[in-house]
């Protein structure tokens, strides 16, 4: 089932009202073509490291791509995490109650696991 720019599919879990549900739409899809473009370059740089390893290309070189797409995708990450506070958090503060305390929560192990990696 395709839906248009700037809607999306409703699971079948839309009739329940946990901390996912407080918003009418994730803060990325605005930006969704721009996420999956980044995504499939580094898809891309992903498979010139196999390439590179099959290859036995020296290691200086194939390290210095994994550290690229590493960086690419903490720069992913980061725009995703920097979407997430600027709507779903936010529409959770508003909301209030446990609601918003779950969002917080959530938020706060997002942004702990991020720094660990």
């Amino acid at each position: 089932m395709s839906t248009e720019p700037g809607q999306h599919e409703q699971s079948d879990h839309s009739t329940t009202t946990d901390a996912h549900d407080v918003h009418s739409h994730h803060g990325y899809i605005s930006d969704k073509a721009k996420y999956l473009a980044r995504l499939k370059r580094i898809e891309g740089q992903a498979r010139g490291i196999s390439r590179m390893v099959d290859e036995e290309q020296y290691c200086i070189d194939i390290l210095t791509q994994v550290s690229a797409v590493t960086k690419a995708l903490e720069g992913v990450a980061l725009a995703l995490l920097d979407d997430h506070l600027r709507h779903c958090v936010v529409d959770a503060a508003r909301t209030g109650g446990e609601v918003a305390e779950d969002k917080l929560t959530e938020a706060s192990a997002a942004i702990a696991r991020l720094v660990r990696s």
